[in-house]
């Protein structure tokens, strides 16, 4: 198709995107915080910094009854720019695809059914460490256990995040783990030197190479659960983590704990995948041969400036958007301008 582009194990894309195309799906929508969302100019996942904390909640709850609970309404930056969860919702919806959330960390509890993993949220980690390590060791547990129940009930498990200024924790931990990562941001201005220096000062911190201490240290909840989840399911269905950075960061310690790469796929936007101030192709490739598929989902021919907006660096990527929107269209056989005009109609109800 050509909204797709693929990369990395090519071979292997193939087969992946024969099996999501016929079986069936379930996407498994993780919510989580890290107080390194809290320093002022990290993060745009919100319209301050005492509303960063209710994005997670508030998206799960957006997925779930077409508005929130927790806030009045849908997450947005500053300016009105709406949450990447109203891609997600449209390609959910489209294609009749099931999904669930799971509480990984999340500052505050969203109004909705949910599983709960008893995990607390990550503190500031360029002041002190992110978490314990018997907090990593129940996170993975957790997220092995439950990823073993999901994959079962499903051909493709299709995992997607939302964690404000989780980029800034995936870059600590990719760093910390020797890679060479330039990671994408929410805001067109990726504040690069902010976050370099707030990861600079986490990673003095790092006093042990095993890979459950570096996690605690500079990381947060939702990479070793997620991980956990992507070990045990890619042992029983397809898995497709849907993001950028954050899933990266995920797949790095997930080849620590071991995974199975010929049923794992990243799936994720073209803005992240074409954006010029991180690396992400190449990274995902040092880290693990599996296939990237990464979608454009058009919204450059929005006549809303709000939908356009992600074309233009804004958010790019969350709430699991880009895997949502590449099994929606798998699945629908729509195209991006199918897409987009759906978008739009969502856009137009929650807008006017």
């Amino acid at each position: 198709m050509e909204d797709f582009e693929l990369s990395g194990n090519v071979n292997l894309a193939q087969t992946f995107i024969d099996s999501v195309k016929s079986g069936r799906t379930l996407f498994s929508f993780v919510i989580s915080y890290t107080e390194t969302s809290e320093i002022p100019g990290i993060t745009f996942a919100g319209a301050d910094k005492d509303s960063i904390q209710f994005t997670p909640p508030a998206d799960a709850e957006y997925l779930h009854y077409g508005y929130c609970k927790t806030i009045d309404k849908i997450p947005m930056t500053p300016d009105g720019k709406p949450t990447p969860g109203l891609l997600t919702k449209t390609a959910l919806e489209s294609a009749s695809i099931s999904h669930l959330t799971i509480n990984a960390g999340s500052k505050i509890v969203p109004k909705l059914p949910f599983i709960e993993s008893g995990l607390p949220f990550g503190k500031n980690i360029s002041i002190q460490d992110a978490m314990t390590d018997s907090i990593v060791s129940h996170a993975v547990e957790y997220g092995q256990i439950l990823g073993r129940s999901l994959a079962s009930l499903t051909d493709c498990l299709v995992i997607g995040e939302c964690i404000p200024g989780g980029t800034t924790t995936a870059l600590a931990l990719l760093k910390a783990f020797d890679y060479d990562a330039k990671v994408s941001s929410s805001i067109p201005d990726n504040p690069v030197e902010l976050k370099n220096r707030i990861v600079t000062s986490a990673l003095e911190r790092i006093d042990s190479d095993h890979p459950y201490s570096i996690v605690a240290k500079v990381g947060d909840p939702m990479i070793p659960f997620v991980a956990g989840m992507l070990s045990s399911a890619s042992s029983i269905s397809k898995v497709m983590l849907a993001g950028g950075t954050q899933m990266a960061a995920v797949l790095a310690f997930a080849s620590k704990i071991g995974f199975n790469e010929e049923n794992t796929a990243i799936g994720t936007t073209s803005y992240i995948t074409n954006d010029k101030t991180a690396n992400f192709k190449e990274l995902v490739q040092n880290i693990a041969d599996i296939p990237i598929i990464s979608v454009d989902p058009g919204m450059k021919n929005s006549k809303f400036s709000g939908l356009k907006a992600f074309s233009e660096g804004f958010a790019k990527e969350g709430v699991g958007a880009g895997g949502s929107i590449i099994s929606s269209m798998l699945k629908t056989g729509n195209n991006s301008e199918k897409f987009l005009d759906l978008v739009e109609k969502e856009y137009q109800r929650l807008f006017t």
